[in-house]
């Protein structure tokens, strides 16, 4: 399983040129040894730059923290984005793909599964900042959504499909933290319940029945 995330690992960097290999070496850490294991000095030996270096270009560790976070949740964001680009005419495909891939992304990405272990327990210091953006991801995606969904012209009020959003929403992110099933399965499963709160004309059965 990759420790690095791939988009870190192809993406550019902001910042200086020992900005994207600082965060994959911490990302590495957080998912080998935990939060804990990860300083300035630490960043410094395994990137091969000084203490000062690592300091200049993420300026302290909690910025460092909420660079990796944002980058992840970012994707997050990315996935839904792409998976309403692709079915611009049935909503509940949308909503299935969008799930799916949301999940998909999270299953291999061992980051992300370090961050859902500060939940229960482990690794405290970084609970505030999830705290923090994972509200923001809350608003953002909800936000984002609302506008991906509007084109569909649900037979909902504005009310109801808000409703909607946000039951989806807060569902893919607990299977994000604790995953019950496979990511098809689940996605299953959601888009199945969205079909049938939309009404939509001819609700799919379950293509993953349990025979």
């Amino acid at each position: 399983m990759t420790v690095v995330s791939p988009a870190l690992s192809t993406a550019p960097s902001a910042g200086g040129q020992y900005r994207r290999p600082i965060l994959t070496a911490a990302i590495e850490l957080t998912a080998t040894e935990g939060w804990a294991a990860v300083t300035m000095n630490r960043l410094a030996e395994i990137v091969g730059v000084s203490r000062r270096t690592v300091y200049n270009e993420l300026g302290s560790k909690t910025a460092l923290a909420e660079a990796m976070i944002s980058h992840e949740l970012e994707r997050f964001l990315a996935v839904v984005r792409d998976a309403f680009e692709r079915h611009p005419e049935d909503l509940v495909e949308a909503i299935y793909d969008a799930v799916r891939s949301v999940l998909e992304l999270a299953n291999g990405n061992i980051l992300l599964r370090a961050i859902a272990s500060a939940t229960h327990g482990a690794d405290t210091e970084l609970l505030p900042l999830l705290t923090t953006q994972a509200s923001s991801l809350l608003t953002e995606a909800k936000t984002m959504l609302a506008g991906r969904v509007e084109p569909y012209r649900p037979p909902l009020t504005k009310e109801q499909i808000t409703a909607l959003i946000d039951v989806v929403v807060r569902t893919v992110l607990s299977h994000v933290m604790q995953p019950s099933d496979t990511p098809a399965h689940t996605a299953d499963a959601i888009a199945w319940l969205a079909a049938r709160l939309l009404d939509a004309p001819s609700v799919r059965p379950l293509r993953f029945a349990r025979r």
